[in-house]
């Protein structure tokens, strides 16, 4: 009752305070949240605007004014120069090697080469000289100031480009384009392919910057600036870009379309703080990001810069296809890639603002404090999230310490209480501590309690017992290790293992074996003087001492049938000389058979037939089970053995193929084959000094 009423009490109070300080918490998170959306919305339409001041100034400026009108004259004077074929062969090589291999990394398809080639002579002869013989590398094309041709294009370029290359380089901007009124680019700082290409007729007309430059050449209007989404770019080799564009005029005449392509980096480095998440109040795991109308990411994933491992492989977690991460990997942005679509990015989308805790594109729950972006001409959304475990760390700190002084305070109660119960339960853990030693098998685990109360009763009679038990199982265990000598007289030690895993159908074929087949000679004239205790006396000795050769030379005995003696080489274990063994152990046997005639005054002798072949071994019967092997291997060494003399041993041609230069035999005649042909037999006759075998 103590424990109850105390542990309520407790957890009541816990869980009060805890529900308090994470509403406090919560609302302080969404405050920080807010606080970093705002300001990241701030600096990025800023940004936007100042960009799109400073290049509606640009168009202003007289100089480029005046190059937008140089370029287009000098672009027009080159449309009748002649191309040499050099010229064209080269310009083909740099698509094929350079500029189709890199963009067929990420494109579904295999990109169509005269797809994209330049067609008008202007085009092709300005990106043979600077692009394709424009000695710099890919990505450092815009260094070359004169191509050294001495046209008046070259000339216009090596004065103006040095200027637009600094302004690019000065504001970041990623490209700058000169555009005539046709739509043709007569003039890029970077030079990749979309330079001289016609941006109505040519291979990039549906290119976001095409539709852009189609609008503002539709305007013409002046002080008119507008901005096309991120969309794949081929000339980047399919990287994201946005581009804004503004109209060119000469006083009243529209000369051409002023265009820049926006800065990534830029972007990026406007919404993660230069990299500096936690700087900005984001902790380990906050970002602000900019998702566009198709819910795909407008700046890069802190995630994928941080640990991008662990960023694609939850991707891979989430379903999202190879091919998109694939994109992601070669571009390293998650722009145009990585899909948004959560509750948080739905209404930001329609024009709301507020926070959520939501499941954010990872598919972790998050706190999310999110808003429209107010940029002209760009539906865009920012959000600024921050993991819900790290948002919420503080009170699941909190949480520890009011649970750990909760179980403080009622390990204390527990104690008191148990402290009074300990002395009458004391006995009966004593008896619990026993009865599991004598679980584990600790059978001599005895109760020391001498009192004379119910519990020194209980001991005694537990004490009786734990006896009794260990006695019972000293009993099995004796009969167990009789029942397995017992397995290993009549059976092989592998058959035994088997029978005792409860194997019951054992049969299994032996290939490649040595088949000895033995009968003792002179049993029958000696059963007349010897009765029959004494008869089975000497066969047991006889026996007993072909078992233990046998097991020096690695056979097997299968069994004795009266005075006949079956045993096997290479049956449990393959040897490589089981025809040897098995010759070696015959001599044996004869020898011992002769020792044995000396010793007692007998008369014995032993037949012996060795074969090597095949046969089938098994257990036959199921209440008297008897081990057995048969075939034709067993047929023809009782054939042999049949036909041997007293004192000999008859092998057959296989066994004397495979011995002839060890031993000496000599043919002996001829056999019936069990109903086939005659069998040749071989008779062992003398032996060269035989090394005994051991197993």
């Amino acid at each position: 009752m103590l424990l109850t009423v105390s542990s309520c009490s407790i957890l009541i109070t816990a869980y009060l305070g805890y529900q308090s300080g994470q509403t406090n918490l919560t609302d302080r998170v969404f405050s920080q949240l807010t606080s970093v959306r705002a300001s990241k919305s701030y600096q990025i339409e800023s940004y936007f605007k100042t960009i799109r001041n400073h290049i509606q100034t640009l168009s202003e400026d007289p100089a480029v004014v005046d190059a937008m009108q140089e370029f287009t004259t000098a672009y027009s004077q080159l449309e009748t120069t002649p191309i040499p074929p050099q010229f064209d062969r080269q310009l083909t090589d740099y698509y094929q090697k350079e500029f189709l291999r890199r963009l067929a990394i990420t494109e579904k398809g295999s990109p169509v080469l005269t797809s994209f080639l330049p067609e008008t002579q202007a085009s092709r002869y300005l990106q043979y000289h600077y692009i394709a013989g424009n000695p710099n590398p890919v990505g450092k094309k815009h260094f070359l100031n004169n191509a050294g041709d001495d046209r008046q294009y070259s000339r216009i370029h090596a004065r103006y480009h040095p200027i637009f290359r600094n302004i690019i380089e000065k504001f970041g901007y990623y490209d700058m384009f000169l555009i005539d009124t046709k739509g043709t680019i007569v003039y890029t700082v970077y030079k990749e392919t979309d330079f001289t290409s016609n941006l109505t007729t040519g291979p990039y007309n549906e290119s976001n910057l095409a539709r852009l430059v189609a609008k503002v050449r539709q305007a013409k209007q002046r002080n008119y600036a507008r901005i096309v989404d991120f969309e794949a770019y081929a000339p980047s080799y399919g990287a994201p870009g946005a581009f804004i564009a503004v109209p060119i005029f000469s006083q009243a005449k529209f000369v051409g379309v002023l265009a820049v392509q926006l800065p990534v980096n830029e972007i990026n480095n406007v919404m993660t703080g230069n990299r500096n998440w936690e700087r900005d109040g984001l902790g380990k795991t906050g970002e602000t990001y900019l998702v566009g109308r198709d819910y795909l990411m407008r700046s890069v994933s802190r995630f994928l810069v941080q640990k991008p491992e662990a960023y694609f492989q939850t991707l891979r977690s989430l379903g999202v296809d190879e091919p998109i991460l694939k994109r992601i990997q070669q571009y390293n942005t998650s722009i145009l890639e990585t899909k948004v679509q959560t509750e948080a990015t739905q209404k930001a989308l329609t024009g709301k603002q507020g926070t959520k805790i939501i499941q954010d594109y990872r598919g972790i729950s998050v706190l999310s404090s999110y808003a429209p972006l107010e940029i002209d001409g760009l539906e865009w959304a920012i959000l600024s999230e921050i993991d819900l475990a790290e948002a919420y760390a503080p009170t699941y700190s909190f949480g520890r310490q009011v649970l750990i002084s909760a179980t403080l305070l009622m390990l204390l109660v527990t104690l008191l209480a148990m402290g009074l119960s300990y002395l009458f339960v004391k006995p009966i853990n004593q008896l619990i501590r026993n009865a599991r030693k004598v679980e584990s098998g600790q059978l001599d685990a005895m109760a020391k309690l001498t009192t004379d109360d119910e519990f020194g009763e209980l001991a005694k009679s537990f004490n009786a017992m734990v006896y009794s038990l260990h006695a019972q199982t000293q009993l099995v265990e004796e009969k167990n290790r009789e029942n397995e000598r017992l397995l290993l007289s009549v059976f092989p030690a592998a058959i035994a293992k088997r029978l005792k895993r409860g194997e019951k159908d054992i049969a299994e074929n032996a290939t490649n074996i040595a088949v000895l087949f033995a009968k003792i000679t002179g049993f029958s004239k000696l059963a007349e003087s010897l009765n029959a205790n004494e008869l089975v006396t000497i066969l047991n000795d006889l026996v007993t001492s072909f078992d233990e050769t046998a097991e020096r030379y690695g056979l097997e005995k299968i069994k004795t049938t009266g005075d006949s003696y079956l045993s096997v080489c290479g049956l449990s274990v393959p040897y490589l000389d089981h025809d040897k063994r098995a010759v070696d152990f015959a001599l044996e046997m004869v020898a011992i058979v002769r020792r044995f005639d000396l010793e007692r005054g007998f008369q014995l002798n032993v037949c012996i037939g060795i074969h090597s072949g095949d046969a089938i071994a098994g257990i036959v019967g199921r209440n008297k089970l008897i081990y057995d092997v048969w075939g034709e291997a067993i047929d023809r060494a009782n054939a042999l053995r049949l036909a041997c003399q007293p004192g000999s041993i008859l092998v057959s041609e296989e066994v004397y193929r495979r011995l002839d230069d060890l031993y000496e035999f000599e043919p002996a005649p001829g056999l019936e084959g069990n109903g086939k042909a005659a069998l040749r037999a071989w008779q062992l006759k003398s032996v060269q000094k035989p090394v005994r075998t051991e197993v």
